[in-house]
């Protein structure tokens, strides 16, 4: 948590701040404090885990650089390339 903001409810500055408070506090009290908010969950927007090894990361880290993209987008537009390929 950013160290100029503080938790509405509690007050905290700090993760372990806000742990310590809601170990010891109920949100039930706080009900008259809460907002309810539409959230859609997108099974199809699940990501999958890829281990690179460091050296290769290393690697496709510094060409991300060059081509100023993130390794992420860099290694998505590779793959699809391939896989268009096929």
């Amino acid at each position: 948590m950013p160290e100029d903001k503080k938790s509405s409810i509690s007050g905290s500055h700090t993760i372990e701040e806000m742990a310590d408070f809601w170990d010891t506090h109920s949100l039930a009290d706080y009900d008259d404090q809460t907002y309810e908010v539409e959230m859609v969950f997108d099974p199809s927007a699940r990501r999958t885990a890829v281990m690179i090894e460091p050296e290769l990361m290393a690697d496709l880290l510094q060409v991300a650089r060059k081509r100023k993209v993130g390794v992420q987008t860099l290694v998505n537009v590779w793959l699809r390339q391939q896989v268009d390929q096929l």
